[in-house]
This record gives C-alpha cells, structure tokens and sequence, in this order.
C-alpha cells in the first residue's frame, strides 16, 4: 500500500477504478449499464440527473483480457505524462489536462457519436500527449518498437482491427481532445499570439498538495512553488519500462 500512494495520484486512481469497476461488473456483481455514458439520463428534469455517468463512463474496460491491458495502457502514457511531461509542472496542472480531456471527449463520442463508455479514448488522448513530448523516443507495443510519434496510430489501428470502425472513431476523439489541449496551451500562445486561458486554479493546486514554498520532484528536475527560498536544481533520472512509452530517457 505505500507503494500505492507513491504512484501518481490522477493515472492511479483512474486505472484502479477501471479494474475494481470492470472486474466487478463482467462478474456480475454490479450491473454496469448504470455506469455508462446515456445523455438521457445525465440531462433530464424528469428524474434525477444521474451526472455520475459522466465521470463512471471512464472507467469500464473491454471484457475479458481488456480488464488488465485497458488499465495498463491508460496508466502507462498518463503515469509518463504526469511524472515527466513539464507541460505540468505544477501541483494540478494534470488533473485540469484530464478535465479537460474528459469533457471533449464526453462532448464529441457521447452526444455526437452516440459512444457510451470513453477509457479507450482517453488512454488515446494521453498517448497523444505523450507522442508529442518525446517523439523520437522508442517505444515498444507488443513486439514493434518504433518511435513515439507513431504511438496514437498503432492504438487506433488495432482498435479498427479487433473492434471496428466505430469504436475507432469513439477512441479518435481523445486524439482532437488532447490536439485541443496542445493548440489551446501550446501552439495558439507560442505561435499565435494568443492568451492561455486554460490555468490551474489555485484550489485545484491545494487539492494536489501546493504550498509556498514546497518542492515538487520532477524526473528532470523540480517546480518551486513561490514563497519559498531557492534550491539548486538536481539531476533527474527514470527507469526504463518495455511496454507503453518504451525506454526511459537516462537508460
């Protein structure tokens, strides 16, 4: 359990709930058309709105093998991007990322493409990210090792293989969600001259343990919060990992 808690908090908790929620509902144990993804449901005056659905639809996987490799995949590229990525630097930085993640891909396979269940695309959304921070870096999926930036496309292309056209275009959409989040973030400020207006606020920062002066470790390095005196910056280092985001820079 104390290894639990040292994993990052977000990718943690997603995946775990994916494989208790999953496991639980492919054994019959909780009936899991309760937890997915009905427009109906979520937005009526009839009853009460089951807004839940919205947050639990992310958590079923495939049936069967899919328990344990939706989890892994979804925690293998989001885990990378929350230790690693300076994108987020700060306490809550990710958390809003996957907020925002989350409510374009509800919007797009929910309410136009009629997807009731969003993991696929989410873990989608973070491989994305993560080919865009590191894309020369090897990657290996299955047995092909290649270079990051080819990471999402290997993901859609075996969705079409084994589940169809449909769930492909269901898991495409984390793929414009997190282009979105890149554009808006990224591109448009730095080569636009536009405003970032997508920020942390300072609440979600508390959530995630921000203080002044506290020092969050990063793998190259670490983020200062203000208030705080000065430290030399350090040397970072990860280990390597074979599947997902492939070997770890400093191997």
């Amino acid at each position: 359990m104390d290894v639990f808690w040292t994993l990052p908090p977000v990718t943690r908790t997603i995946a775990t709930a994916a494989v208790v929620v999953s496991a639980l509902g492919y054994a019959g144990i909780l009936e899991l058309m309760q937890f997915v993804y009905i427009p109906q449901y979520v937005f009526t005056v009839s009853m009460l709105p089951q807004v839940w659905r919205a947050i639990t639809a992310f958590f079923i996987t495939k049936p069967k093998f899919g328990i344990i490799m939706d989890p892994y995949f979804l925690y293998q590229y989001g885990s990378g991007l929350e230790r690693e990525s300076s994108r987020f630097s700060q306490p809550g930085d990710f958390f809003v990322y996957t907020v925002f993640l989350g409510s374009f891909i509800v919007a797009l396979a929910g309410h136009i493409l009629g997807g009731m269940t969003f993991l696929a695309a989410l873990s989608l959304g973070y491989a994305y990210t993560y080919a865009q921070d590191n894309p020369t870096r090897q990657v290996t999926f299955f047995i092909i090792t290649f270079d990051a930036k080819f990471l999402p496309f290997a993901l859609l292309f075996m969705t079409l293989i084994l589940d169809g056209p449909e769930q492909t275009m269901t898991q495409a959409t984390g793929l414009i969600a997190a282009h979105m989040f890149d554009f808006l973030t990224r591109i448009w400020p730095t080569f636009g001259g536009g405003t970032n207006y997508i920020t942390t606020p300072q609440t979600v920062k508390r959530w995630f343990g921000a203080r002044p002066g506290a020092r969050q470790e990063r793998s190259y390095g670490f983020a200062q919060q203000g208030g705080g005196a000065a430290e030399p910056p350090s040397a970072g280092r990860t280990t390597g990992a074979q599947w997902g985001p492939g070997r770890r820079l400093g191997d």
